[in-house]
C-alpha cells in the first residue's frame, strides 16, 4: 500500500467497484451484507479497503476447478 492510499472505501467507491448502483450498496450495508463488516462513524460508512480486496479475489477463488484433458492447454 502506497502511503497516499486510504485504508477505507466509501460506498460509492465500493459501489463501483462491484459494478451496482450506490442505492444498492448502502441498502447492502445497512443489511450488513456486503462481503466484509462495515465501519460506522457517526453518519459516515466507510469499509476497510484490504478485507474488500481480499474477498473479492477469494470469491474469485471459489469457482470450480477444470481438469482438461488436452496437456497443452494452460
Amino acid at each position: 500500500m502506497e502511503n497516499n492510499e486510504r485504508l477505507t472505501m466509501t460506498i460509492p467507491e465500493v459501489a463501483k467497484a462491484l459494478g451496482i448502483s450506490k442505492a444498492l450498496a448502502y441498502e447492502l450495508a445497512r443489511r450488513d451484507e456486503l462481503p466484509v463488516k462495515v465501519l460506522r462513524l457517526g453518519k459516515r460508512i466507510l469499509v476497510p479497503r484490504i478485507p474488500f480486496e481480499r474477498a473479492l479475489m477469494d470469491a474469485g477463488n471459489k469457482g470450480p476447478k477444470v481438469e482438461h484433458k488436452n496437456p497443452f492447454f494452460i
